[in-house]
């Protein structure tokens, strides 16, 4: 199946399971491909090739799905069983061996699980404060590539009251927010 199909059937999948549980907003289940696809996928322009993604709060797999079906190796991390499920119907309807879904806490599995900067990053989209994504990673020394919204510099003051970091900040395509690619959190 080719990359376009594999959105498609992304969509038709998410538009099906969306009848039973809250994965998106249903208000954005009209424009799927730019809300939530091609949203995603503009980090593709930011990443590194050789790396290994560990994606936070996956929901429903965005942004990790996503840079999955285009080639990275990602591991969704999503604490909400139900939600693990869907990611786990995407695995084996979208055929994404590169695609590892764990149903666990962002700290639990972080504690337990060696993360060496240079072989990860990390990715969010709709997660949690930036502060709480750096108390979560910080020690892992790896960078972040997230998606934030429109009030992504309030939360990047709040940071730095705890955390010094460099970052760059980039327009989103998609709509109003914001890709802020984050490194040497200290």
């Amino acid at each position: 199946m080719k990359t376009k199909e594999k959105f498609i059937k992304y969509e038709n999948l998410l538009k099906d399971w969306s009848n039973k549980m809250n994965l998106v907003a249903p208000s954005t289940l009209t424009d799927i491909q730019t809300r939530h696809i091609q949203d995603s996928a503009q980090l593709a322009k930011y990443l590194p090739q050789d790396v290994n993604i560990i994606d936070l709060g996956s929901g429903a797999g965005f942004p990790g799905v996503v840079l999955a079906v285009l080639g990275w190796n990602v591991t969704c991390i999503e604490s909400i069983g139900k939600k693990t499920n869907f990611l786990s119907a995407l695995k084996t309807e979208l055929n994404l061996p590169n695609l590892t879904i764990i149903n666990d806490r962002i700290e639990n599995f972080l504690s337990k699980t060696p993360v060496k900067a240079g072989d990860f990053v990390f990715t969010a989209r709709a997660f949690a404060p930036l502060i709480k994504i750096l108390d979560y990673t910080h020690k892992t020394k790896c960078r972040l590539f997230l998606l934030k919204g429109r009030e992504i510099e309030s939360e990047i003051q709040t940071a730095k009251t705890k955390y010094k970091f460099d970052y760059e900040l980039h327009k989103s395509e998609t709509g109003d927010g914001f890709i802020i690619c984050i490194s040497n959190v200290k």
